[in-house]
């Protein structure tokens, strides 16, 4: 029986050839989207399963009141964490400071690197649950070892065993460190917070850098890991060392009421979004946006091949009226429209497979992924062929209960006819499909025009042909001079200047800041900022008020500028007749700067105070001289910084170009949703035009007779095209409203955003009008141009 079944669902495939391609190449399609997105959210929902103490796991996060609002740090104080072993010991298994992984030069005999890498006590490799491949994770107790991954271990020995060689590495200014390699640990994977990281450092190796900290327990300056104790509960111990931190603050730091509190690992990736001190989400927003997304995506192609097989009713009327009157019942005639149902089904996903595998690369580039397909896996393929048994009991289910209830006596009588209501759960389905679509069109729009909403915002400065050479060795600023006068003499820069950090960037910031007027229970917090002299004249800031920094005035060592949004934050009418103090030392405001983007440019600009410093920090910022191309530019550069700086290997970055990387999370999500939503009015506009090839040729008598009669094409056109007309204009008004409230709100997660204009709907719904006028009028036409004679001959 069930190759009865499978003979007659295969002759029914090559009977209706364009329908059964369309009905398989939207079912290709939109599996291909499913599976593409479940990889991604299994991706996605498995980050940091790699550690196996995952469930146990937590990172202690500090809120504090700034400026009047709560913010949430993951940085806390040093000293912290003897609190906590010495008052919560019961409460965890292990308590570990790290710092937050950065580059640092690493070198080996001529080798010289920048890599990733962290500074660790020596129970984080054990509480990490990293792969030791050789040597202990706790050798980094001895303050002169230092751990490295495999990747790293490769690229500076080759095949050579590592264990016992040196390392050098550089710290801090005075030279290189000589580090003893005590252990070669596995490269971790990418979905997991800890990838990329080249080498583990020793604590002890990295604590003496804390000593003679101002405020130790003011802002913080390193992560704080713990291991749970088995029988704690993370919510009791979050409330345990809330006021840990605020009980040892000095009254001029308390003001910012500082609370912890702990986040599992299991949050650390898809929840780490915080406003007003409160977890607002993150990533897991987009993991459920793209799950919905692809189970509409499919369920586009499922309404194709329900409306399909219902629509060619009247043709299978007979064979099924004939199937009864022999003695078939009605399961039989269920389980055959199941058959066919499943048959298209394995075909579409065959095909799928091949465009999983096709689309995966272009996928990954987009989605900043390394997504592979787990062929191997028999986990992948049982859920592979379920996945496909369920489409198949979805797309077949209501064809086939439709199908098999018609009374046999009426079709064999030939009185059996479709009526008016018969189509109406066509037009239901083909109403949500249109819906679906124009959402995901209306959505798609406003994510690109908030995007470029962010970056016509002015930045405050000139990003044109701007560089930023990271500072790691104390020579860079000691040859400052001479860098500058050997690029400036061969015509390579206009300018250079040290800084803290580049200009988009806030390195640091300080709750030390009071003014007159001070609102004490404010917990005002500001950016804070070393910058040399030329900083302005580099970057072409501009002033609101006052001066730059001159060396004409040998008392600006003592002066500082604040940026606008500091001025209005403090209220002062005018800043430049005013002064700020900094930990109770006064300090003369000289120049107040137009606001500069210095961080998210979704965000409100930061209030910033900028010192004058003789070596600034950890940036060098040169202005390219327009009359040179920047790849000579940069030749020139890197043999002046060679010759004046050999321990440092040659690094740089265009300011303009790091910005940019500022809008990468919402540019792959427009180029995602651009491409799910195109491939939603693909498999839309292919049921389409299987619907109106059905239709006309469902009408031919009826358009031959109209012809006779002297109807014009445009007339027929007309009669053809209007019901779809009428089911779009139904879909636009139920989308709408749908598409504003899922957008306004999605825009209202950002500080600075655009509208839900007006204007979208009305292009999304002319758009859509005349994609469906496009699909449907290749057929319409067709059977308007058609001789009447060949239709109405048998008549």
């Amino acid at each position: 029986m069930l190759r009865n079944y499978l003979t007659i669902a295969w002759r029914n495939l090559i009977k209706n050839k364009v329908l059964s391609l369309i009905n398989i190449g939207g079912l290709a399609v939109g599996m291909a989207v499913v599976m593409l997105i479940s990889l991604w959210i299994l991706d996605e929902v498995s980050f940091n399963k790699y550690h196996g103490n995952y469930r146990s796991i937590a990172q202690v996060i500090q809120n504090d009141i700034n400026n009047g609002e709560v913010k949430t740090s993951f940085f806390v104080p040093y000293p912290l964490a003897a609190e906590l072993r010495k008052n919560y010991g019961s409460d965890f298994k292990s308590v570990v400071m790290s710092t937050a992984p950065r580059d640092y030069i690493l070198a080996s005999g001529d080798k010289k690197m920048n890599e990733q890498g962290s500074f660790m006590e020596a129970g984080g490799p054990a509480l990490f649950t990293l792969n030791m491949l050789e040597g202990r994770g706790d050798a980094i107790k001895d303050p002169s070892s230092i751990l490295i991954s495999a990747a790293t271990a490769k690229a500076f020995f080759g095949n050579e065993d590592p264990m016992g060689k040196v390392l050098k590495l550089k710290l801090r200014w005075d030279g290189l460190d000589n580090l003893k390699i005590a252990g070669v640990y596995a490269d971790l994977p990418g979905n997991t917070t800890l990838a990329g990281m080249a080498f583990i450092g020793s604590w002890g190796h990295y604590e003496p850098g804390l000593s003679g900290m101002r405020e130790p327990w003011g802002p913080g300056n390193v992560n704080l890991y713990v291991q749970l104790a088995d029988n704690a509960d993370l919510e009791k111990v979050s409330l345990k060392i809330k006021d840990e931190k605020l009980r040892h603050l000095k009254p001029l730091s308390a003001k910012t009421k500082p609370a912890l509190f702990l986040q599992p690992m299991s949050k650390w990736h898809l929840y780490s979004e915080f406003k007003d001190g409160k977890n607002i989400g993150g990533e897991i927003q987009y993991v459920w946006l793209f799950g919905i997304v692809g189970v509409f995506v499919l369920l586009l192609a499922c309404i194709n091949f329900m409306n399909l097989s219902t629509a060619r009713s009247e043709k299978r009327a007979r064979e099924v009226g004939i199937r009864k009157a022999i003695g078939s019942s009605r399961s039989q005639l269920v389980y055959q429209f199941y058959g066919e149902s499943l048959l298209c089904v394995l075909l579409a996903f065959l095909v799928s497979l091949l465009l999983l595998q096709l689309s995966l690369p272009a996928f990954n580039q987009i989605a900043g992924k390394q997504i592979s397909i787990p062929w191997n896996s028999p986990a992948f393929w049982f859920a592979a062929i379920g996945f496909s048994f369920i489409t198949a009991i979805i797309t077949g289910s209501y064809p086939a209960f439709y199908l098999s209830s018609f009374t046999p006596v009426k079709v064999m009588k030939g009185a059996f006819r479709v009526g008016r209501l018969a189509s109406a759960p066509r037009k239901v389905l083909v109403v949500l499909q249109f819906t679906v679509s124009i959402v995901l069109i209306i959505g798609t729009t406003v994510v690109i025009r908030q995007i470029l909403f962010a970056k016509d915002r002015p930045v405050g400065y000139s990003q044109d042909r701007l560089v930023a050479i990271p500072v790691r060795t104390f020579e860079l600023h000691q040859h400052f001079d001479a860098i500058k006068q050997a690029l400036a003499s061969n015509g390579t820069i206009t300018e250079m200047a040290e800084a803290d950090a580049p200009p988009n960037k806030v390195p640091g910031t300080t709750s030390g800041v009071g003014w007159p007027g001070e609102d004490p229970n404010l917990g005002a917090g500001f950016g804070q900022e070393d910058i040399s002299y030329d900083y302005g004249k580099t970057i072409g800031w501009k002033f609101s008020a006052g001066r730059d920094f001159s060396r004409s005035f040998l008392s600006d060592s003592a002066a500082v500028i604040i940026n606008q949004a500091a001025a209005d934050f403090m209220a002062m009418k005018k800043p430049t007749e005013n002064y700020i103090t900094f930990f109770g030392k006064k300090i003369r405001i000289i120049g107040v700067t137009k606001d500069i983007i210095n961080r998210s440019p979704y965000e409100q600009v930061q209030p910033m105070v900028y010192f004058l410093a003789k070596w600034a920090g950890g940036s060098l910022l040169l202005k390219i001289n327009p009359k040179m191309s920047a790849g000579k530019a940069i030749s020139n550069i890197t043999s002046v910084l060679k010759t004046e700086n050999p321990q440092q290997p040659f690094e740089y970055h265009f300011v303009d170009q790091e910005y940019a990387k500022e809008f990468d999370n919402e540019e792959r999500i427009g180029k995602l949703a651009t491409a799910f939503a195109s491939l939603a009015i693909f498999i839309t506009c292919l049921g389409l035009f299987g619907m109106a090839l059905f239709m006309a040729e469902q009408r031919v008598k009826e358009i031959g007779v109209r012809k006779v009669l002297g109807a014009s094409v445009f007339a027929l056109w007309q009669l053809l095209s209007k019901d779809f007309a009428i089911l779009v204009f139904i879909s636009i008004i139920i989308a709408s409203p749908v598409a504003y409230y899922l957008m306004h709100n999605w825009l209202n997660k950002y500080q600075y955003h655009t509208d839900v204009a007006w204007w979208i709907f009305i292009i999304t719904a002319i758009m859509t009008m005349l994609i469906t006028l496009l699909t449907v009028s290749f057929q319409s036409i067709k059977a308007a141009l058609a001789n009447p004679i060949k239709s109405l001959k048998t008549e």
